[in-house]
């Protein structure tokens, strides 16, 4: 008996994109069950990949931007225009990510979000109406300092003169917006994680560290941002910082919210809806879904978790294949049987050197073990 197969992956960070997880296992259950009907779909949760999966589902053209990376170096960034020709996608790891840097090269008082502001500017220009802005793996942590004045905003002293690096917010007295601000365009913002700006769960102190703040600079960085968000809760009428998503991409999130009205989404959201992922889950007759580590973080509202969720609701049978895998399948996860890489087919080593031929490999094996 054929049957409807939905293939949904996330990324396999490190080895594969989401696309290639998806080519990888349907390759591999072609192989173990030739009759079935597969649909494939890419997925992404607001970080890396967001724009590109996005466009491809939704036939977006490929356009680029001169800008500069999160160091000031001139690079030709992507972004993706809709069939509406109103509507841009823009991913934030494309123009200041960090790994577009060499690793351990620059330090994040270094760095800023002065590219964005670049392509944000140009894609005024080009007089896009909506912008979905993908916020992830950001290189930096200036709150969207450098965005803001590549779009004329000034960060004045008590002296009014200029603050040009974002380290310097400390000595921030006011904040002055550019006399064209625009309004007549709708940002919305595809975030991956739900924190504040500020706190012990903020920008500085969870993510910070990961991009190579010390624990003694900690403090430093969390008094620039705060000092900021102060001055621009006097001048909105509004406290960004403590929205969900502030947080996100080094505090990107929260400058597209005060400089630029947007709105948040959870970035899995925007996808399921622009992909008509529900209806898809209900075509399918077993969904196979997967990413590098299949653990308690997946179930705690990452991309995979929230597929198996869509499934267990609407009763559909789902497969999990990754990497290497902790979660036990349970009716409570929506994981109905679990595949990894390791052990079940190589060592660690041989599975991140070869991961696309063994997904595909475990991929057939589930095909040939898979029972209605």
């Amino acid at each position: 008996m054929s049957l409807n197969i939905l293939i949904i992956p996330d990324k396999f960070k490190g080895t594969l994109t989401a696309f290639e997880a998806a080519e990888a296992m349907a390759g591999g259950w072609r192989k173990g069950r030739p009759e079935d009907r597969l649909e494939t779909l890419s997925m992404s949760d607001g970080g890396d990949g967001f724009g590109e999966t996005l466009a491809r589902q939704e036939r977006g053209r490929l356009r680029r931007i001169a800008t500069v990376d999160a160091a000031g170096q001139s690079i030709t960034a992507p972004w993706w225009r809709l069939p509406d020709s109103n509507t841009a996608i823009v991913e934030s790891a494309c123009v200041v990510g960090l790994a577009r840097l060499p690793e351990g090269k620059y330090h994040p008082f270094e760095l800023d979000s002065r590219g964005l502001g670049i392509v944000m500017a140009e894609l005024r220009r080009q007089s896009v109406k909506r912008v979905l802005i993908g916020l992830g793996g950001s290189a930096t942590n200036d709150g969207g300092f450098g965005m803001a004045t590549a779009l004329g905003w000034r960060f004045l002293r008590p002296d009014r003169s200029p603050i040009e690096r974002w380290p310097e917010l400390t000595a921030l007295r006011t904040i002055e917006a550019p006399t064209e601000a625009r309004n007549d365009w709708e940002v919305t913002v595809a975030v991956d994680v739900q924190n504040r700006l500020l706190g012990a769960e903020g920008a500085t102190r969870i993510y910070g560290p990961q991009k190579g703040l010390r624990e003694d600079e900690l403090p430093v960085a969390e008094a620039c941002l705060e000092r900021m968000a102060e001055c621009l809760r006097r001048l909105n009428g509004r406290d960004d910082a403590r929205r969900a998503g502030a947080g996100a991409a080094g505090g990107l999130g929260f400058g597209l919210f005060s400089f630029f009205d947007a709105q948040a989404r959870l970035g899995f959201d925007v996808f399921a809806e622009l992909t008509g992922l529900e209806a898809k889950i209900a075509w399918a007759d077993l969904v196979i879904t997967g990413e590098g580590a299949l653990d308690a973080s997946t179930m705690m509202g990452k991309g995979v978790g929230q597929v198996a969720n869509r499934c267990r609701r609407q009763g559909k049978p789902c497969l999990g294949l990754s990497g290497v895998t902790t979660v036990r399948p349970s009716a409570a996860s929506g994981i109905s049987r679990t595949y990894s890489l390791t052990p079940d087919l190589a060592g660690p080593d041989e599975a991140m050197a070869h991961s696309s031929r063994l997904l595909t490999h475990l991929a057939e094996r589930a095909a040939r073990e898979w029972r209605p």
